[in-house]
């Protein structure tokens, strides 16, 4: 394997270099934002591209103005600095790639903005093909866990700390048996997974979480709803969703960066549909899948090609 490089305080390091003090505050209290950003190799062109590159680092820069962060480089200079990282560390397949925006002062007390205070931006990639096996579908169950409210730890930004939500409810849901959960928000209406935005298919139509119920505004949700418009003529629908209309779907699905879409096949061991994975969620899969590795040319746009 070829050295790997993270960049950090300014410059490219060696991946085992791109260490931080355990006073870093953004260690100390979760005082940090990131985004999740994925690349694939370009079957047809020989080389990478990162996909949907400026709207995640838009996203990020979101997250900053939500919980009072710094950012220190702009959007265009993330994206360079991110196509040299694929570039620095050969990355020749599927990649998942982590910035981070975190308040790197060296000091004790949680509040976010004082003189002289400093926040910093890391980068780091990964090889990931995939993060769940969803060859066959998913097993999902309804959490205990309620998602984070709005007025609390805001779920539209990507905040390190609030991953404790996710973390407390999948870890709950493994040991359920399931593959991964359901969360609601604290009105008792579905919010989304633990860390990936929800579809249900009825009647023909595709129907997704409202952006007011606590969920995080997929750029892989986005994606998958202009799909399926264009490609499909499917409408979708943006709503607040009950839990029971989980037990009455006829497809459902998952969609994130680092899952893409996954297939779900049963909720509380109630099975959707008749059990297996539905047309219209293996249409969008391939859609998806395409879109990303450049096969589909409407849709070029959406690659920063490495």
């Amino acid at each position: 394997m070829t050295s790997q490089y993270a960049y950090i305080r300014g410059t490219f390091v060696p991946l085992e270099d791109a260490t931080i003090n355990v006073r870093t505050h953004a260690f100390l209290y979760g005082t940090a934002v990131f985004e999740g950003i994925k690349a694939y190799w370009l079957p047809e062109e020989n080389r990478m591209a990162a996909f949907r590159l400026k709207e995640h680092y838009q996203r990020l820069i979101q997250s900053c103005r939500i919980i009072g962060l710094q950012h220190p480089l702009d959007v265009d200079t993330m994206i360079s600095l991110t196509t040299e990282l694929l570039h620095r560390n050969q990355c020749n397949s599927a990649t998942y790639i982590r910035p981070i925006i975190y308040k790197a002062d060296l000091r004790i007390g949680p509040i976010l903005k004082v003189p002289h205070t400093h926040d910093d931006f890391c980068l780091f990639s990964v090889p990931m093909d995939g993060y769940l096996d969803t060859s066959n579908g998913i097993k999902v169950g309804v959490s205990s866990w309620r998602r984070l409210d709005d007025n609390a730890i805001p779920a539209r930004a990507k905040v390190n700390g609030a991953y404790v939500n996710t973390a407390l409810a999948k870890t709950d849901g493994y040991a359920s048996g399931f593959d991964d959960v359901v969360v609601l928000t604290n009105e008792g209406h579905v919010a989304e997974g633990s860390a990936m935005n929800l579809f249900l298919v009825r009647e023909g139509k595709l129907i997704t979480s409202s952006i007011t119920d606590n969920i995080l505004e997929g750029i892989t949700r986005s994606s998958i709803i202009e799909l399926a418009a264009k490609e499909l003529g499917l409408e979708t629908v943006s709503r607040t969703i009950d839990r029971t209309e989980l037990y009455i779907a006829d497809e459902a699905f998952f969609v994130g960066t680092a899952t893409e879409l996954a297939p779900i096949t049963s909720f509380d061991h109630r099975p959707v549909g008749d059990g297996t994975i539905g047309e219209i969620t293996k249409k969008l899969r391939d859609l998806y899948s395409k879109a990303v590795q450049g096969l589909l040319p409407d849709y070029h746009h959406w690659l920063t090609k490495v």
